[in-house]
């Protein structure tokens, strides 16, 4: 579990991230959405450790990730896929972080398998990987120390649509078996195939925080008749928020009751009333973050990109912060 409490992150009169709180609980996968400079990234930099909260904690499992023994195997995290040593092949790189964690080479081994780098590309030098060899590791390095949670921002930046449907069953099964997955990424369609609940960020703050069903369909109803200008006459002194729809029909935020005693009253008869077409994420995400301005929450001037943490990289980088 990911708990965020009261989060802020200010970087002098700059404030990144502004009173954030949501929880990402056991056998779920939360989406994480924002626009480019929404507070995204230096929200789950401060999960992390790598970066200290103005204000606010942050838990993973009831344990802040600075107090956790040998967090790689509580907490697998992936930001930076490119954050890797370029000189190592793939092998060397997980086998360093299997010594660190205190699992076998046997566990190295099943990782390179599951992420399709065994055989010769595990002998390759990272710096010849293309970026979507490159988040394949960097998911096997994050899953290496067999934790229960998995933070994620942007995996399936590089991966083919082949690579990108893997990945979505990879982290579909990992909540399926108990675990909490928290995945921030733009792919959008990919989100919502996989993602059970949403938390929207923009400028700093949350702007919704719910189950993904019920996001999506709190659109209202939608509603048309065969004489539309008394309907929308009735349905406005009814005291109800109406928008005309191109088909000319009207969206109504109201309950269908509401709706349908404005229509008798106006002798209007309707030919549809029935719960309004959400849109899908991208609309709803359209929707909720287009009023919020976006400022580069995610990186201030200077500040230096996150990498991939979950092998005790993370407790190193913040440890080098605090001192």
């Amino acid at each position: 579990m990911i708990t965020v409490e009261h989060l802020t992150k200010r970087y002098g009169a700059f404030t990144a991230v502004n009173d954030v709180s949501f929880t990402c609980v056991p056998g779920t996968v939360t989406g994480f959405l924002g626009p480019n400079g929404a507070g995204k990234s230096t929200t789950m930099r401060m999960i992390s450790g790598l970066t200290p909260p103005t204000s606010g904690r942050t838990t993973v499992n009831g344990v802040a990730f600075r107090d956790l023994p040998n967090p790689g195997r509580h907490i697998g995290v992936l930001l930076d896929a490119s954050a890797q040593h370029s000189g190592r092949t793939g092998r060397e790189i997980l086998s360093l972080s299997a010594q660190l964690l205190g699992v076998g080479q046997k566990r190295v081994d099943a990782m390179l398998e599951l992420v399709g780098l065994h055989g010769a590309a595990e002998k390759r030098r990272v710096g010849n990987y293309s970026l979507g060899m490159r988040q394949r590791l960097g998911l096997a390095h994050a899953l290496l120390g067999d934790p229960t949670v998995l933070m994620l921002d942007e995996p399936a930046n590089g991966l083919d649509p082949e690579g990108i449907f893997w990945m979505r069953g990879v982290l579909r099964d990992f909540a399926d078996r108990g675990g909490t997955v928290m995945l921030s990424s733009h792919l959008l369609r990919e989100v919502e195939a996989v993602a059970d609940h949403l938390v929207v960020i923009g400028s700093g703050r949350i702007v919704a925080d719910g189950g993904k069903d019920e996001l999506l369909h709190a659109g209202g109803l939608y509603v048309r008749s065969l004489d539309p200008a008394p309907l929308e006459k009735a349905l406005a002194e009814a005291g109800l928020s109406v928008q005309p729809t191109r088909d000319g029909g009207f969206s109504v935020a109201g309950d269908a009751e509401t709706v349908g005693r404005a229509a008798l009253a106006a002798g209007a008869v309707l030919l549809e009333l029935r719960p309004a077409d959400s849109g899908g994420l991208e609309e709803m995400f359209l929707r909720l973050t287009s009023s919020h301005d976006s400022h580069d929450g995610s990186r201030p001037p200077g500040h230096a990109p996150a990498g991939t943490v979950g092998a005790g990289a993370a407790t190193v980088a913040s440890q080098k912060e605090a001192s």
